[in-house]
Parts: structure tokens; sequence; C-alpha cells
């Protein structure tokens, strides 16, 4: 049923657009026999405001992996520094839940651990929305900020690193067997607010997956057991996001090296000071406005490396209707 509404909006919307561009041609050609040039205006005002639409259902198409359309998993994590890095990484934070919320997606906050003056140190959220993890896996990887710290009063300027891990929510159409053998589970107090409830026990649950290394934690829910359920959940996508990482590599190298996360790849910088600019290292797309970038439009630069990394293409945004 997912799948067939999935096709019926893909076509649906095909049709709309297929519709208004015959209509609004039609309407032009009319102004023009009839001399009416605002009748002529207000068609191609409409075929301009058709562009974004377009743009969005043609990245789409290239949304075909089997965990495209799945909710996505989204960690961030504060990289050395500080105040000043944690503080980066609780705007990363807003950004991606900004440019979710701009998709009218859903975002549930499942665990975050405060920075001691401002900021965060990690946090993970759930992200529900058709093709949430097809547009947002290629932003797996470490963020860079240039600026002038607010926390250091000689307004000196810093360099601060934070990362982005997406992998997808593992829906019942994809079996992870995981032998609770090769598991250990820690139970410990969650933090933040949230009543005497939460501050007199262990509700908050850690999965660390021995073999891999790979830990998961969820505090969300007051009850242990469902802290659980949701954490196993996480542990199976994060292990099916290093399948799917493993199946790039065997068969390219190239985009092996495009995937790696580590620190001293970052994918991104965003400069404030002294001249404001965002720059995709991977794909070259900029925006000299950061403000807008933070505040969600992220949209060029998920296109260009969707291109880039499905199709191989140049990493240009695709271009507007002429």
């Amino acid at each position: 049923m997912r799948e067939r509404q999935s096709l019926e909006e893909g076509i649906g919307a095909v049709k709309g657009l297929t519709q208004g561009l015959e209509d609004n041609i039609g309407l032009i050609d009319l102004g023009e026999e009839e001399g009416d040039e605002s009748v002529v205006f207000e068609a191609e005002a409409a075929l301009r405001s058709m562009q974004g639409e377009v743009k969005a259902r043609q990245i789409e198409t290239l949304l075909s992996g089997e965990a495209d359309a799945n909710d996505t998993y989204l960690e961030i994590h504060a990289g050395a520094g500080g105040t000043e890095s944690q503080d980066w990484a609780s705007m990363l934070l807003r950004m991606y839940t900004r440019w979710a919320e701009r998709r009218r997606f859903k975002v549930e906050v499942l665990e975050i651990h405060d920075g001691e003056e401002a900021g965060i140190k990690s946090a993970t959220v759930l992200i529900k929305g058709h093709n949430a993890y097809g547009w947002l896996k290629t932003e797996s990887g470490v963020h860079r900020l240039v600026r002038i710290s607010p926390y250091d009063s000689n307004a000196r300027r810093h360099t601060s690193f934070a990362s982005a891990w997406v992998y997808p929510v593992i829906d019942d159409s994809i079996a992870i067997d995981i032998p609770e053998s090769e598991v250990r589970i820690d139970t410990y107090r969650s933090s933040g607010a949230g009543g005497q409830h939460v501050n007199t026990t262990d509700s908050a649950v850690r999965i660390t997956h021995i073999p891999s290394g790979i830990a998961v934690a969820c505090q969300a829910e007051r009850s242990q057991h469902k802290n659980r359920a949701k954490a196993w959940e996480m542990l199976r996508s994060r292990l099916y996001e290093e399948e799917l990482k493993r199946r790039e590599a065997a068969a390219s190298a190239t985009e092996a090296s495009k995937s790696d996360i580590g620190w001293g790849h970052q994918i991104r910088s965003y400069v404030l000071q002294p001249y404001q600019l965002v720059k995709d290292l991977r794909t070259g797309v900029e925006s000299t406005s950061p403000s807008n970038v933070l505040d969600g439009d992220l949209d060029d630069f998920m296109e260009a490396s969707l291109s880039q990394r499905i199709e191989g293409g140049s990493g240009e945004p695709i271009a507007d209707i002429d």
C-alpha cells in the first residue's frame, strides 16, 4: 500500500505539472494573439512558480535505493573544541530540523546530551517522512564552521567541527538478525528535564554491538522497555547502513572515498567571518547566504550531492526552467 501510494502521488504530480505547463503555454499564445500583456505576464509567473516543484520531482527520480523512501535517524556529534563546537552542533541540529519542517516532515528527539555551558555534545533524532533517508543520506560527514566566537572575550576567529550521521529506519521488509550474544546492554538515568520519574530510575538504554563497536542509545521514553525496543531498532538500522556502505565500497572505490565520514574529511564549510560563504567540498556548490542555509535552505546542496553520487554527474544543481 505504501508503494502504491508513492506511485500514485508521483504519477499525479507529473500529470499536474504537465497540465499546468500546457495550460500556461496556451494562455501565453492566447495573450500574444489578443495583445493582452497581463495574461502573458500572469502565465509566465505561474510557470516560474512551478520551478520549485519541478526541481524536487526531478531529484526524487534519483531516490531509487531500497531504503530511500524510509524514515531516517540523524545523529549530531560535537567535535573537539569545547563550548564552541558544542554550540556548532546545536546549530547543525537546528538547521536539519528547520529543513525537515520545510518539507513537513515530523522530527522526534530520541536522545540529547547538553553541553556544560551552551550547545549540545550529541543528539539523535528521528525524521519521519516520505524519502527522508533518500534526501538526507549524502549529509553524513564532518561540517566545519568558521566564525568569530561569541564565547571568546578577545573576539578571535575560531574553526569548529561537528559531525552528522544519517542511517535509515528499517521496516519489516528488511530482516536484520542480531544474536543477543553479540551485544552489551547498559541502562542509566536519563539526562535533562523529565520529572521525578526520569531522575530516579534507570530508564535510558544503550546497546553496543561488540563485533562492530557500534553503540546506540535512547532515552526519549519514560519506560525502559520502550527505550530498549527503540534502541534495538536503531542498532538494526545502523548495521544495515554499514552493509549499504560495504556494498558501495565493493562497487566503486571512488564512492567509498566519498562516503568516508571520519574526522578530517569534512564535506561542507560554513564561513561567517571574514566573509560569508557556504561551500560543499564534494560538489563545489556554494551559497553566499549562510543565514538561509543555517535556517534549512539545503536543497541545492542535497540535489547536487545526490546527482553526483547516484548518476556520477557534475554535481551542479538541476537547472531552472528556461
